[in-house]
């Protein structure tokens, strides 16, 4: 068996450009109360791109980055859970717009730990030599699902994408997946409906809208839990300590979330890469969004040890330790 590494990441996020002071004009709040409980100062938000077209973006530097051609990708996943139809698939639509036609390509819905759970999967793949690459995709335009009229959650969603590219390499790269869900106990506190049933045989008493809700405390309350736990876990299995991580880059929620979760581990809070000020949360393009930024600005050296975590709807959670 061969190892697995990232060797390229990118990024892309639209030009629309909403602040707190923004949202102040469409539903009682403002930039103070915004900042103070989630951190948050600005978000992007799509000026008509749909999420394949942000993903398309972001997999094209990717690929420039890895210095690899879009006809050298075997497999392509998407995941996300504002895709642009039901059919045909976000990835699908990747493919063609950027010209991957020797990919599979398929989607996954685990909503904002979407690009942990595809890290996983094409893990699988590359470590069990069915593939030799794959482009990993994590896309949202969460504009499409959000009321704006709603302030528990129009503040705090933001438009975006973030790819990486995972080869077969001798070298090390990434060490250990960790992956959960709790579909029973936590289905209701992060949710968004599909379509009703309509059909002959059924009746539609009341319509409902396609948009987010969520329970906030219950969220926060299983995130302070399950960040830790995630982080412990991967160092636990691979007999690491916090010491030999050089940066965690968890899903960019809430910076309290964050706070709490390195208060819990007792570690410095600049270990962990925040940029949630500036885009908000993105669900599953957060976590490579980071990775791509801090790449980019020259923060990752090769031999450091970096985990990812993300939880998010359904409940889902996981990690992943890097060495890149």
């Amino acid at each position: 068996m061969s190892e697995v590494k990232i060797i390229g990441t990118g990024s892309y996020m639209p030009k629309g450009i909403t602040t707190n002071d923004d949202l102040s004009k469409w539903v009682d709040t403002s930039d103070e109360w915004i900042s103070s409980r989630t951190g948050i100062k600005e978000r992007r938000l799509s000026i008509g791109e749909n999420t394949s077209e942000l993903a398309s973006k972001a997999a094209i530097k990717a690929l420039e980055n890895a210095n690899m051609k879009a006809e050298d990708i075997e497999l392509i996943i998407v995941a996300t859970i504002t895709g642009d139809s039901f059919t045909p698939s976000t990835a699908c639509i990747v493919q063609e717009n950027i010209g991957a036609f020797n990919a599979v390509a398929f989607d996954i819905s685990a909503a904002c730990s979407g690009f942990i759970f595809g890290l996983n999967t094409s893990y699988q793949f590359i470590k069990g030599g069915q593939m030799k690459n794959a482009l990993v995709i994590g896309a949202e335009v969460l504009s499409k699902i959000v009321d704006f009229k709603d302030r528990n959650t129009c503040v705090l969603f933001g438009d975006g994408a973030g790819a990486a590219i995972l080869k077969a390499s001798k070298e090390q790269g990434i060490l250990y997946n960790y992956i959960g869900s709790d579909g029973i106990n936590g289905k209701e506190s992060l949710n968004c409906p599909a379509v009703q049933i309509s059909n002959p045989y059924t009746k539609i008493e009341k319509k409902e809208e396609s948009f987010i809700t969520m329970n906030g405390k219950e969220v926060f309350r299983f995130a302070v839990k399950i960040i830790p736990k995630s982080i412990e876990k991967i160092l636990e299995d691979t007999n690491n300590s916090l010491d030999d991580i050089k940066y965690i880059i968890p899903h960019q929620a809430n910076l309290r979330i964050v706070e709490f979760a390195a208060k819990k581990l007792k570690v410095d809070i600049e270990k962990f890469y925040v940029n949630l000020d500036k885009y908000g949360n993105t669900s599953s393009a957060s976590i490579p969004i980071a990775l791509d930024e801090m790449n980019r600005k020259g923060l990752l050296k090769k031999g450091d040890k970096i985990i990812l975590v993300g939880f998010g709807g359904g409940l889902t959670w996981g990690s992943t330790l890097i060495q890149w």
